[in-house]
């Protein structure tokens, strides 16, 4: 499984990003994909994830700002970012996970830097 993720950058305080995943290859119809974050001095951390299904686990600090959202049919994960703050930055990661068989599969796509300047 390969991930092309899209849509970090530079935001000032209040203001809003989309990043976007797509996966590619051997993708299971039953499946859980998201992002996950690296910020400074941190280790990485679930922000977001939604399975195929629509369940979903969010990171309690960017409830009510943070949306995740699928397209199944894309393979395709969006995380809208709104009222970005500071503590926001860092690297995301976007996520693909499934299991076969009774084994885990996760696959990590590049990390996309955001920032979020005062």
């Amino acid at each position: 499984v390969q991930l092309q993720a899209s849509g970090g950058g530079l935001v000032q305080v209040g203001g809003s990003l989309t990043l976007s995943c797509v996966a590619s290859g051997n993708i299971s119809t039953v499946n859980v994909m998201g992002w996950y974050r690296r910020t400074s001095g941190n280790q990485r951390e679930r922000v977001a994830t939604m399975s195929s299904g629509g369940s979903t686990k969010i990171k309690e600090s960017v409830k009510g700002r943070f949306t995740i959202s699928r397209e199944n049919s894309k393979n395709a994960v969006l995380l809208q970012m709104n009222s970005l703050n500071r503590e926001d930055t860092g690297v995301y990661y976007c996520d693909y996970y499934h299991e076969d068989d009774g084994r885990a599969h996760n696959y990590w796509g590049r990390g996309t830097q955001v920032t979020v300047s005062s």
